[in-house]
Order: C-alpha cells, then structure tokens, then sequence
C-alpha cells in the first residue's frame, strides 16, 4: 500500500514540475495571455484542494481503492487531453480536471498512510513519500526542459504533458492489483456541499484581484466579499453540525489548536514555495533568456536537496525535536532573501549559479520542514478523521498555493511587462512576497513552539520532544 502511495505521489508531483518548466513555451505556443497562465498554474492548486475534503472523507466511510483508481484515472486522461489542444480557453478547464484527479488520489494517500502507520514510523512514511516527490520534482525540469530542446516550444509543451503517462498506467495497475478492496456501509456519505461551494468561493474572492485587473475600490470589494464569505462558512458550519451533521471542518480538529497553527504554517510555507519555483522558472527563460533545459538545470539542486533532507528529517526530529521546522523555515526565509538579492544586484554572467545555490538552500530547508510539521499536525487527528484530517491539510496547503501563485505571478508578469519593464526588480519584488509567507509561518511556529499537551494520551519523550504510549509499541499499525 505505501508503495501504491509512493507512485500517486510521483506520479503528480512529476507533471506538475514538468508544466512548470514548460510555462514560457506554453505562453508562447498558445499565445496566452497573463491571465490565462495565471489560471493555468493556480487553477490547478485549487481544484487539487477542493477535491481533497470529499476525497478524504469518502475514503474514510467507503474505501480508499476506487477512489484512488477514479482520481488516476481522471488525471491521467486529462493529460493526454491536454497535450492536444489548440487554444489556451481549453487548456485551463483540462488542467482544472488534472487538479481535480490528482486531489481525489493525494487524499487517498494521506489517509492511507494515518490508517497504517502511528508514531515515528508514520514521520519516516511521510519523509520516504516526501523523497519521493522530490524526486519527482527532480525529473520533471529535466525532462521538460530536454523535451523542449529536442521537439521545440510548439511540440516540447505538448510532450511534457506525456511525461507522466508511463507512471500514471504503473499507479493505475499497483492500485487496482494491491489497494485492499473497498468496505460497504450502510447509509449515505455527508459530504457537506455547501461548506465546499463556500471555501471554493472564499478562494476565489481572494484570488481574483489578483488575476483580474481591478483598482484599489474593487480590490476592497473582494476583500469584504471574502470576509463575509468566511463568516458565513463559520455559521453554516457551526449549524450544520447542531443539526447532527458531520460538517466540513470536523469538530475535533476545531478544537484543536495545534492542529490549527500546524495547518497555517504549512499553508505559508507550501504557498510560497510553489510561487517561488514558478517565478524562478520564468524569470530564468523570460528575464535572462535562458533556455528550457538551462533553466532545468538551475532548479535541480533544489530537489535533489529536498529529496536529502527529506531522507534524513525523521532522524534530526528524534535528536532536537519540533525545533527542526523552525530551524527548516529559517534557512528558507534566507535562501529566499540572498536569491532576490543575487536577482536584483548580481552581474549576469554568476546569477544562475547564484540562483542554483540558493535553491540547494531552499531544497534543503524544504525537506527538514515539510515532513515533521505534517506528522506533528496530523498527529492530532482523531482515527476516525484520518482521510478529512489529511485531506484539509493538504486542501489548505493547495488553497494557499493557488492564492500565491496567483498574486506573486501576478507581480512578476505585471512587473516585467510592457514598455521599460525590469524582470530583475519584478523577481526582487515577487521573491520579497514570498519571504513574507515563510517569515509569517516562522513567526508562528516560533510562538508556539513550547510543548502542548499530546492529543491521544502520549506521553512527550523527554530528550526528543517525541510521544510514546504507556505499554503500547509504537511502529506499524
């Protein structure tokens, strides 16, 4: 099962990587506008999120198995799909179905993981799943960038949506062949639309001014529709749950303030590293003119060091504890800033070593937080909210990821456009966006950095910071 897992997650993580390289031969091909490449990038982080909470909760009341084979099989055929499409206003509902498949398997995947794995070894599950979508993450510039040199921007886009395909037929068949077959309950699944058609619209209220042009009145506008918005999903909430309904947000992860505070720092560092990678690839082939597989090749450190870091995070958890996400947000917060600033001042012939180095930096701090903040977030889910528990994280993170992608693309493609535009000062001021979000997740897990009582009766270790049970192994389930 965790391998069925392991290849969900390469599987997505290598086409969303290879669409991000591809982005500027995309643009180009199509001739797609601003707007429509924001979509296509952001778009797709947003129905990735949307699709997680029913994802998480069907998986939880019915079986994960055919939930997982309908996601793979929805993203794989929107994929092929998409590489055949003649104009940008077809491509962004695809890619919206992309998010949609991949959000339905990735829940699977959280849940699989919380039902098998407790204690450390659900850290060590999440660190070998986070491996592996680095590695993921690795290949795909490469690949996307290679296929680009070899077939041209028109065809080079087109094959990068292919790319994914052998992986995505290799998931398919593992899941139908080993994912355990689905449990039958009596009784009809609550998946509470209304809260999903709120968030969704929440979303939306806060992305748009980004995406569309407005002024500082209608920027306003949407910023009190979002307000109202959320204040209307916390009543419904609050009342769908009176009525002996299982709201959106489950009851014990509201109460849950660590949960909450986890949730919140993976949204600002998830969200500013999938900006960061879209405007570094951009800047790179827009900004500096350099080629597809140039610009590949100053991205890999990145993965490489999150896949090493990664690797090794469970075991720097069980030395210093906690202290390790804080210590992974910090190096972030610095790579960032040293990569703005080679940007903006460093002479052009050392910024792509420059920019190379800052995202080892960036890999690195990537793989130390990641992982321990999501077990340590999603040790306080109750079991039987496993699959909505991960599936609101994972929601939160993509939600953040599509707002992100959205405004610092934004800044970037406003920035460097039209008469007298500076891509380096437009880089400068997306990166400095970026800096914010991690600096904010920083300041957060700094504050609650002190111990909080274990959800479930664990007792905290006391040279680690980890829990254990009285009398209970803590390993597989």
């Amino acid at each position: 099962m965790l391998t069925v897992c392991l290849a969900g997650g390469l599987t997505t993580m290598l086409d969303n990587s290879v669409l991000n390289i591809a982005v500027p031969a995309l643009r180009s091909s199509l001739h797609a506008g601003a707007t429509q490449v924001q979509w296509l990038v952001a778009g797709y982080s947003l129905a990735f999120g949307l699709a997680l909470i029913p994802g998480g909760r069907l998986g939880d009341e019915r079986g994960r198995k055919p939930f997982f084979v309908a996601g793979i099989a929805v993203f794989f055929a929107a994929g092929l799909l998409a590489s055949t499409v003649p104009i940008p206003e077809l491509l962004v509902p695809l890619r919206l179905l992309q998010g949609a498949g991949a959000g339905l398997v990735n829940s699977q995947m959280i849940g699989t993981i919380q039902d098998v794995f407790t204690g450390p070894e659900r850290t060590r599950a999440l660190g070998l799943y986070q491996v592996v979508c680095a590695v993921g993450i690795a290949l795909g510039p490469p690949l996307g960038g290679a296929l680009i040199a070899v077939a041209g921007p028109d065809w080079g886009w087109r094959l990068a949506f292919l790319v994914s395909t052998p992986s995505g037929l290799a998931t398919l068949i593992l899941a139908v062949r080993h994912l355990p077959p689905p449990r039958r309950r009596a009784g009809r699944t609550d998946l509470d639309p209304v809260g999903l058609l709120l968030v969704g619209a929440m979303t939306l209220a806060v992305m748009l001014p980004f995406i569309q042009p407005s002024d500082a009145t209608g920027k306003s506008l949407w910023a009190l529709a979002a307000a109202a918005l959320t204040g209307v999903f916390l009543l419904w909430q609050r009342r769908y749950a009176a009525a002996g309904h299982r709201p959106l947000l489950h009851p014990a992860l509201a109460r849950s303030t660590p949960y909450a505070l986890g949730t919140v720092v993976a949204m600002g560092q998830f969200g500013s590293s999938l900006a960061a990678s879209l405007v570094l690839v951009m800047f790179l082939q827009d900004g500096l003119g350099l080629s597809p597989l140039a610009a590949a090749a100053v991205t890999l450190p990145s993965a490489l060091a999150m896949a090493g870091a990664s690797a090794v995070a469970w075991r720097v958890v069980q030395r210093i504890g906690r202290h390790v996400v804080a210590l992974g947000l910090a190096l972030a917060v610095l790579s960032l800033l040293l990569s703005g600033l080679a940007g903006r001042y460093a002479p052009t012939g050392w910024l792509p070593l420059l920019l190379a180095a800052g995202q080892l930096c960036s890999g690195a701090a990537s793989g130390l937080s990641v992982s321990p903040n999501q077990a340590a977030v999603l040790r306080h889910a109750p079991a039987r909210a496993a699959g909505v528990a991960g599936g609101i994280l994972q929601m939160s993170q993509r939600i953040a990821g599509a707002v992100a992608v959205s405004a610092v693309s934004g800044i970037y493609l406003h920035g460097s456009a039209g008469t007298g535009a500076d891509p380096r000062a437009a880089y400068w001021h997306a990166v400095l966006a970026c800096t914010a979000l991690v600096t904010l997740a920083l300041i957060l897990t700094l504050l609650t950095g002190r111990r909080t009582p274990p959800p479930d009766g664990s007792v905290p270790s006391p040279r680690t910071g980890t829990t254990r049970r009285s009398g209970t192994r803590i390993g597989s389930a």
